[in-house]
């Protein structure tokens, strides 16, 4: 399908699959100058695919990133209390994860393991890796979907409980999860998002929330997957790395756990059974260098495959929601 100086098209094998593709017909064609165009074909397209790639555009760099990304209308989010190291490149430009090339980084809806997350968030490849380093997503729809309604039922009645321990050579420090080296400015932040906090007696922070596992998309009203259990659980980890970490520092102490709302614990079954799922539905595309990929943040979920080479892709987000607090 053609839309002036642009063309839509599936990239996936059947309808339906994300992403989308949005290309340029012309060698020459800009984000800026085909804001317009773009504009109009992600009203119409976002929603229904989740997923939209610009490929082909001339970018125009960071800058052009980030004046791309503010054209919808929405300014730009800091990254904070977050899970992973990152590096701001811009005003809310930051790098993608800065997890070791040889790691995989599993699906997940960005901040889904909190009460308030972004509700787009962009991709900017500047360099693609020399092998590997793909941004795999999926539908979170269709995760829920596919989701064995007891552990769906389960997760929806009971929601979850996040619990963090930041620095101590584990984990990201909370001074910079937090933005800052005040403790006051970090209490008044837990108390405002229902964060349950602690100082442990190290000086270090202790946090616990309640959040969602299911939840309805605001617009579409479409259920979805929408939390990082299989990220933080124990279970995650290397069974050698769980063991160590276990006996130097016990349960209460890892860098980050999760439970069912209620306090008990998720069964190792379970997690290995959701898994399975992502994994079903992971779609895993090439990137090119100058590519732009939005998602909607609820209905699409990312990830990051191993890599080798130099590997340079930015993220954006956008568009704060607020979600629900547990009972």
């Amino acid at each position: 399908m053609s839309n002036a100086d642009v063309i839509v098209s599936q990239l996936g094998a059947s309808q339906g699959d994300l992403p989308l593709v949005i290309s340029a017909e012309s060698t020459v064609s800009s984000l800026a100058d085909s804001h317009e165009k773009l504009s109009a074909l992600v009203d119409k397209y976002l929603l229904n695919c989740g997923g939209l790639l610009f490929r082909g555009f001339e970018v125009g760099g960071i800058d052009g990133f980030h004046n791309f990304v503010k054209s919808f209308g929405h300014p730009l989010l800091s990254y904070e209390f977050g899970s992973t190291p990152r590096s701001n490149v811009a005003k809310g430009i930051y790098t993608s994860t800065e997890y070791p090339a040889h790691q995989t980084i599993p699906l997940h809806s960005e901040q889904a393991y909190t009460l308030s997350w972004p509700m787009k968030i962009w991709f900017y490849c500047i360099t693609s890796a020399q092998s590997g380093g793909e941004t795999p997503i999926a539908d979170n729809r269709r995760i829920y979907n596919a989701m064995n309604p007891s552990i769906r039922e389960r997760f929806s009645r009971h929601g979850l409980m996040y619990v963090r321990n930041y620095g101590g050579g584990l984990d990201v420090a909370w001074q910079k999860v937090f933005n800052t080296d005040d403790r006051s400015v970090v209490e008044n932040y837990c108390r405002q998002n229902t964060i349950e906090f602690e100082w442990k007696e190290d000086g270090e922070l202790r946090t616990r929330q309640r959040c969602q596992a299911v939840t309805q998309h605001p617009r579409t009203h479409d259920w979805i997957w929408f939390n990082q259990a299989h990220l933080f659980h124990v279970s995650n980890l290397q069974p050698e790395i769980r063991e160590t970490l276990l006996d130097i520092v016990g349960e209460e102490n890892l860098p980050r756990n999760v439970y069912y709302g209620d306090g008990s614990p998720i069964e190792d079954t379970v997690l290995e059974e959701i898994r399975h799922v992502l994994d079903q539905y992971k779609v895993i595309f090439p990137w090119q260098s100058g590519d732009v990929l939005m998602l909607d943040n609820m209905l699409a979920s990312h990830a990051r495959e191993p890599f080798s080479g130099e590997r340079k892709v930015v993220v954006a987000m956008a568009e704060s929601f607020q979600g629900s607090s547990l009972p």
